[in-house]
């Protein structure tokens, strides 16, 4: 539980996108930033899909009691969702963009350690009770880069990430369940989903998967019509629904149980997946000493069990 707080009054119950108006001004004085016309992204896909990859879960772990978004805070509301977990526990970044805010109280009303990215076309996203930060004060970053780790400080009860989504400028945040949601990221911890015409590092990993099911593709990053029909034919091989869509239902037909002396591209999409979350790793197929502890180390930082098998849990994590 924590402080953060936006607007006056309570948000109601309903979940839909709700916006709220917070204070905006950065809290060391030097920069603030108007609330911008109105919100760009309304949280339904329009021509295209809005799960495209380019979004991901901030951190791992369980939605505490009262920390969910619009919840009562005296005469204000919760501007954004906690999630719980130890001090030290891994934050990534939720989208490609660049730290415009690093340090102490950086927005009004948040205390502890914070960073604000901005991501461009009017998002901003803000992570709050930080413990150390890992990058630097405008640190270009990518999605799913490791930023910081989750900590205590400022006005809490316990060690947790305060996460918000901001669109239309800094000053009018989202419910950021809802918000990642549409975009194919489930906030609670579960599989990320990806539709037809995503780009990025998670698509690589569902094409390096593909090819090791027998489907030669090239990992480009585009999850294009080559690689959707490849996706549809194994979805139709397993009796699932032949959609394109990789989601919480084709992820863990796709996937492998991957143990130290693994070889292949299966293990190539673990090592792309895992530098996703700065691993650094040399994309070979080889899971051999470097790759068993890159992901114990991811396993560690994300509170996962600490054996080394890139199994469904790990999986999961590494491409939620």
């Amino acid at each position: 539980m924590c402080d953060q707080c936006a607007g006056t009054g309570h948000a109601g119950n309903g979940r839909g996108l709700r916006r709220r108006t917070v204070l905006a001004g950065l809290g060391v004085g030097a920069l603030a930033w108007g609330v911008a016309g109105g919100v760009r992204g309304s949280g339904t896909a329009s021509a295209a899909s809005l799960k495209d990859a380019s979004w991901c879960n901030p951190a791992r772990g369980y939605f505490p009691d009262g920390g969910h978004f619009g919840a009562p805070r005296g005469s204000y509301s919760h501007a954004g969702q906690d999630i719980t977990n130890s001090v030290g526990t891994a934050v990534y970044a939720a989208a490609a963009g660049t730290v415009i805010a690093r340090g102490t109280n950086v927005l009004t009303g948040r205390t502890g350690y914070g960073i604000v990215i901005s991501h461009g076309s009017g998002y901003y996203t803000y992570y709050g009770h930080l413990n150390t930060f890992r990058v630097g004060s405008s640190a270009t970053v990518s999605a799913g880069q490791w930023i910081a780790d989750m900590g205590a400080t400022g006005n809490v009860t316990g060690p947790h990430l305060h996460f918000e989504t901001h669109a239309g400028g800094l000053g009018s945040v989202l419910d950021p369940v809802d918000f990642m949601g549409a975009r194919g990221v489930d906030l609670g911890g579960g599989w990320s989903t990806i539709d037809p015409e995503a780009r990025g590092e998670t698509v690589k990993v569902i094409q390096s998967l593909i090819t090791q099911r027998g489907t030669a593709l090239v990992t480009d990053g585009y999850y294009g019509p080559v690689s959707v029909s490849a996706v549809k034919d194994f979805q139709s091989s397993r009796g699932l629904v032949a959609d394109g869509q990789v989601g919480p239902v084709t992820w863990p037909e796709l996937v492998y149980t991957l143990t130290r002396g693994a070889d292949g591209d299966h293990v190539k999409a673990a090592q792309t997946a895992l530098n996703k979350h700065s691993a650094g790793l040399l994309v070979d197929g080889d899971f051999g000493a470097v790759t068993d502890s890159a992901v114990r180390d991811f396993q560690s930082v994300n509170r996962l069990y600490v054996d080394g098998v890139c199994g469904p849990v790990t999986w999961a994590a590494l491409v939620g």
